[in-house]
């Protein structure tokens, strides 16, 4: 059966409430006690299959879980057993019993957790749910992480009942997502407890700093994935594909920041997360606007919200890069002493990823990945306008939109139907048929059902399908739609790029911008494109960016620089030095857009 959950952390001040909340209504309790079974080189973590046995209360339950469609979801299998002994017999009829056979002799607990469960279901508009909160202990050896968190399991009907109540008690109670299961994390402290074994039998002097090194690494931030798109993937299910990816890289490190498992132990979070965090914020609005016109967006609010939290980010970045990066080369050419504080206090990064109104929109634009309103925007069908036009002012955030999603669905559908009917029968805009199944596709938008019309919620009407300006041309393969953005943001670049050194700094820093919006497109779309050919066009594109990127980053630190030369005269030393540099940079930036564009495209 499948399994639909949404996990959030409870932090330690919050617990109480949580609690308190969860008892007022009628509460079981239970120990939970599980035993997670592997092979010493994983090979069912390799086959994406975690398998464990669990005391609930008296009773031992085998299960065995593996990934879902969406990032709620899992595939869970349970199986009553009479004592803490596994039976791989009960798999034989499933695809994956030849895995299981293969490694059984090799299966061993690896880890297991201690949990102390509350739970009880809740009836709402949308479903009935169940919620747990889970507090304890995930051990493996002598390594442990603490367990302290709330799932939202959604019982009977619609997906948006986990994201309308996960969101209520997450604006209450200050709770933070976290996109690992407890089968992950115990994954990793079991390789980390191998790998903290191994350090023990070294020579004592090297013992500290490779145990240092090894939680580090345990704690690292999580950096951009590879996306692998199906070839006859529809436009919607494409971006939502990129969106999910782009936005785990987003939670992750944020989750980090936010130290959900090391609060008051561990200062785990670093200018290295705060980094990724960004780039995973950059890579989704690049997403934004790759798909643009191609697929339906994110409404206008939550595209906008993100760069709020994106700016309060860059104070830290920028100041990490100044004093670990640039302040070194500085000293060493001669950069006489220098005092850096100047009054501008870093944005405190913890703050931001704690903060409940950045929380809500992590929530938000996972609910849209999960559950996408409207349907996939045809690449056959262009509009003088983008698909995804929307009035902040009335615009819903999606969980807030949740209770309607359900009604609108078929609407959604009928509206979208009879708009690619009028494509694909025309060859004219200006056909009266064309009108005629245009107002068809409008008159669906505002047809009832139920107790729910189009009217009601103008935001998905606009979102569904856009009849205003309908343009007919050959209808076109998604990759062949991706490329042709490609290749227009290709030209762009080179248009400005061959005369860099004529150009001021806001257009060399739009063109930066776009340098790194096509170089994450085309990581999106890596899988559809000829990776011969794309590798080398890849390796030149990232020259330029990196010449882009070290320019943006001096020309930062400069400003800084400049505002303590009244104060500090030995900050004409730096502002001269970086100002040679970008002369040099400028010059080398020249170069590498006339060899990129002599590179050979990925595309004929």
């Amino acid at each position: 059966m499948a399994e639909q959950e949404l996990k959030l952390h409870v932090p330690k001040g919050a617990h109480a409430g949580v609690e308190k909340d969860l008892l007022r209504g009628k509460v079981t309790r239970m120990r939970l006690q599980a035993f997670y079974f592997d092979t010493p080189d994983r090979d069912l973590v390799r086959a994406k299959i975690a398998l464990r046995l669990r005391r609930e209360g008296e009773q031992w339950v085998q299960t065995l879980k593996m990934p879902g469609e969406n990032a709620l979801s899992r595939i869970e299998i349970n199986h009553d057993r009479p004592s803490p002994e596994l039976d791989l017999s009960v798999y034989a009829a499933e695809p994956f019993a030849a895995v299981l056979a293969k490694h059984a002799q090799a299966l061993a607990i690896c880890y297991e957790t201690d949990v102390q469960r509350i739970f009880r279901q809740t009836r709402t508009d949308l479903g009935v749910v169940e919620i747990a909160l889970d507090t304890g202990l995930l051990r493996a050896g002598s390594v442990e992480l603490p367990i302290s968190e709330i799932e939202f399991e959604l019982k009977r009907g619609q997906l948006a009942a986990v994201f309308a109540l996960g969101k209520k008690w997450q604006q209450a109670h200050g709770l933070i997502l976290d996109a690992r299961s407890k089968s992950e994390r115990g994954d990793r402290l079991a390789l980390l407890n191998a790998e903290l074994k191994t350090i023990s039998e070294q020579k004592q002097e090297r013992q500290e700093s490779s145990r240092r090194q090894a939680i580090a690494q345990f704690w690292a931030a999580r950096t951009a994935e590879n996306i692998s798109l199906h070839p006859k993937i529809q436009a919607q299910a494409a971006l939502a594909a990129v969106s999910a990816e782009c936005l785990d890289q987003i939670i992750r490190n944020a989750a980090v920041l936010a130290e959900v498992d090391t609060a008051d132990i561990y200062q785990a979070g670093g200018a290295d997360h705060v980094h990724q965090l960004r780039v995973g914020i950059r890579r989704l609005r690049s997403a934004w606007s790759f798909f643009n016109g191609i697929a339906v967006l994110p409404s206008e609010e939550l595209r906008s919200e993100i760069k709020l939290y994106f700016a309060k980010l860059g104070g830290t970045r920028d100041d990490d890069v100044l004093k670990e990066t640039l302040l070194p080369v500085l000293n060493a050419a001669g950069q006489p002493p220098l005092i850096l504080d100047d009054g501008q206090t870093p944005t405190d990064t913890e703050n931001v990823t704690l903060s409940r109104p950045f929380q809500s929109w992590l929530l938000d634009m996972l609910a849209w990945t999960v559950l996408p309103v409207a349907p996939a925007a045809s690449p056959s069908i262009t509009t003088t306008a983008p698909l995804a036009v929307d009035t902040p002012a009335q615009q819903p955030t999606p969980v807030a939109r949740l209770a309607t999603v359900s009604a609108t669905r078929s609407l959604a559908l009928q509206a979208r139907d009879a708009s690619l009917n009028a494509s694909s029968a025309l060859q004219e805009p200006q056909d009266p048929a064309a009108v005629a199944l245009a107002t068809q596709a409008q008159n669906a938008l505002t047809k009832p059902v139920g107790n729910v019309t189009a009217q009601a919620t103008p935001q998905i009407a606009a979102e569904v399908v856009t009849t205003a300006s309908i343009k007919i041309q050959k209808p076109l393969m998604l990759k062949d739609a991706l490329v042709k953005k490609l290749k227009k943001w290709h030209r762009r670049l080179l248009q400005d790029g061959l005369q860099f050194d004529q150009l001021d700094i806001e257009p060399r820093h739009e063109l930066r911008k776009l340098g790194k919006k096509l170089r994450y497109a085309l990581q999106f779309t890596e899988s559809l494109l000829p990776t011969a050919r794309l590798k080398t066009y890849r390796k030149q594109l990232a020259a330029v960016q990196d010449i882009l990127g070290e320019m943006n980053d001096l020309a930062v630190a400069r400003d800084r620089f400049i505002g303590l030369r009244d104060t500090q005269p030995s900050a004409w030393f730096a502002c001269g030095w970086i100002t040679s540099r970008l002369d040099a940079l400028t010059q080398d930036a020249c170069a590498a857009f006339k060899q990129l564009s002599r590179t050979e495209t990925f595309w004929r």
